[in-house]
């Protein structure tokens, strides 16, 4: 569902409306649009839960970081809120913010996102919020789309590449060495 507001809520006012709304995910857009999502379905859940599992062994064994699940708001420089699937930001940028700046909506763009096309996510409004997440200085994006077996890889200032149910899918840059194997995507009830 999407709500037009004549201006965008202030920084405390969408905190508070997110707040009053727990069993909603709500996005703001920076002409003051707001996105309401309901919850995902199991199928979807267990593939989120899939992504933080493997994104969270990278961290612990190599990578460092901080990384973050769907619940997690950022605002990015252009004002939107965003809640992405999985999201990674670097140790240094994370820790340079102040406290309450880390206990609140996150004020930077991640430097990593993915998102996760579920079953009611329309596919133009996913490009878009990739395309977002690129000028606002996210530096590696994944949109993977379990319905088309696709995963569309963004970068700034670089063409979409986009495979064909890959069976891994590997950060060569930003998130160095990670990689995501993609079975329990494709197929929840693989083994």
């Amino acid at each position: 569902m999407r709500i037009q507001l004549e201006d965008p809520l202030s920084d405390e006012a969408f905190q508070a409306l997110c707040a009053e709304n727990e069993g909603l995910s709500i996005e703001q857009n920076p002409d003051g649009t707001l996105t309401l999502m309901s919850p995902t379905g199991g199928t979807s859940g267990a593939r989120n839960f899939h992504i933080y599992r493997h994104l969270a062994a990278w961290i612990d064994d190599q990578g460092g970081g901080f990384g973050f699940d769907s619940s997690t708001m950022f605002k990015l420089p252009n004002g939107a809120h965003r809640a992405p699937d999985v999201a990674w930001v670097a140790h240094d940028r994370f820790a340079a913010l102040s406290r309450e700046e880390r206990d609140g909506f996150v004020p930077l763009a991640p430097d990593f996102v993915i998102e996760l096309r579920s079953p009611t996510d329309p596919l133009d409004a996913l490009k878009n919020k990739m395309n977002e997440y690129m000028h606002a200085g996210v530096r590696l994006g994944w949109l993977i789309d379990p319905e088309t077996e696709t995963v569309s890889i963004y970068a700034p200032d670089t063409p979409r590449t986009t495979l064909d149910r890959p069976d891994t899918v590997t950060a060569n840059t930003v998130i160095e060495g990670f990689a995501l194997p993609m079975a329990r995507i494709w197929d929840p009830l693989a083994e």
